[in-house]
């Protein structure tokens, strides 16, 4: 089997926990055996742009005429089996689908975010959950709030792609939804259900779990959805030191609070930016992982991070966090901060009985194995089935 992967990578600067997706799933499939075609494009490669192709940068979106003309080269060389699309812009365009299919190759897309209808994919804006696009033929409320990263002509460009594009992505052979909520997105898009299929992300095994630690682990974007405002509120509900250690990892715009909070308790310790190894280790000297967004996030790859370690979660009941968990991985609850306070201590002292179920789940679930598995069904439903070759 022969699979076209594409994904338009989003800047290294920021880290990006669907970089690190995609990457992890190819390794997957090519040790399946599948053999893996990547078709991506950088946002970092924009400034290296000739003149020419950075004029019609505000284009690609809609239409990016290099990504097509590569992508037809690159099937008509290889003639895989199914293009797999993850994150289209803005290099790489939603027209990759007609692309794709106007060489006979069906297409899957696994849907990371809400961006069908949503301009920067959230659901979220100045610090609330947003639903005012939904049902409209074009997202003007997005252009006048300038969601978009914060430009009203870089926000009207969405907009109108998205708009552009409602057919082209009703054509999608099939759709990968990393939740249930992803997926009844889809549906109020005008998705048919028989079109979508449940399969979350993987991460490789990282083995037998440590013994828990003690205290909490935050780690995420230190940015105001993730909901550092709303733990540090829950948090100082308390005595200092009667929860244990608050370590917090990450970086973003509200690093002064993580770094207050720090200054201010003797039981809040600030980790900055950690590596890969770092952050094992502060997994590892950690019983509870808190994961307290307050937008729709769709499936938080620090979940699944936590419960492969055997460290069960705390989490908002939102996005796709309630699905991760089931009953067994960890506690949710409303994005309140007195209700996260009245769950802080229940947690910490409970830790030790869901530590061992929230490991099985996340192999029973979320294993590679597993996934990969479903998701080699998927493409084997198109073995065979792609589109008429044009003549």
């Amino acid at each position: 089997m022969k699979v076209v992967v594409a994904h338009n990578r989003y800047r290294e600067a920021i880290p990006s926990g669907e970089n690190v997706i995609v990457d992890t799933e190819i390794a997957q499939l090519r040790a399946a055996g599948v053999e893996v075609l990547p078709f991506q494009r950088s946002s970092d490669d924009i400034a290296g742009l000739p003149l020419a192709q950075k004029a019609l940068l505000p284009l690609s979106p809609i239409y990016g005429r290099a990504a097509q003309r590569d992508l037809a080269a690159l099937l008509e060389s290889e003639r895989p089996d199914v293009v797999h699309l993850h994150n289209p812009y803005p290099l790489i365009s939603p027209w990759i689908v007609k692309t794709a299919h106007k060489h006979g190759v069906p297409v899957v897309q696994t849907v990371h975010n809400y961006r069908q209808v949503c301009s920067p994919g959230l659901y979220f804006r100045d610090g609330h959950n947003c639903y005012e696009c939904r049902g409209k033929l074009i997202g003007y409320p997005a252009i006048v709030h300038k969601c978009y990263r914060g430009s009203s002509a870089q926000s009207a460009l969405m907009a109108t792609t998205l708009a552009v594009h409602r057919p082209t992505w009703r054509s999608v052979d099939r759709f990968i939804a990393l939740t249930d909520k992803i997926a009844a997105h889809l549906i109020s898009y005008g998705i048919p259900a028989d079109h979508i299929v449940i399969k979350p992300n993987g991460l490789p095994d990282p083995g037998a779990p440590a013994p828990l630690g003690d205290g909490f682990l935050y780690a995420a974007r230190l940015s105001p959805e993730k909901g550092l405002a709303l733990l540090l509120d829950a948090w100082q509900r308390h005595p200092d030191g009667s929860l244990g250690m608050l370590r917090i990892a990450g970086d973003g715009e509200l690093r002064p609070l993580a770094v207050e909070a720090a200054a201010s308790r003797s039981d809040v310790e600030y980790l900055g930016v950690l590596d890969r190894e770092g952050m094992a280790e502060a997994r590892r000297a950690a019983s509870v992982a808190v994961v307290v967004p307050t937008w729709e996030d769709v499936l938080p790859t620090v979940v699944l991070e936590a419960i492969s370690a055997g460290r069960p979660v705390l989490g908002t009941a939102v996005g796709g966090i309630p699905y991760l968990l089931g009953d067994d991985a960890g506690w949710t609850v409303a994005p309140d901060p007195a209700a996260l306070a009245a769950a802080l201590p229940l947690a910490r002292a409970s830790a030790g009985s869901l530590a061992d179920s929230a490991r099985k789940r996340w192999v029973s679930h979320f294993h590679p194995d597993v996934l990969t598995a479903r998701l080699i069904d998927v493409y084997n439903d198109f073995t065979g089935k792609s589109h008429p070759l044009p003549r």
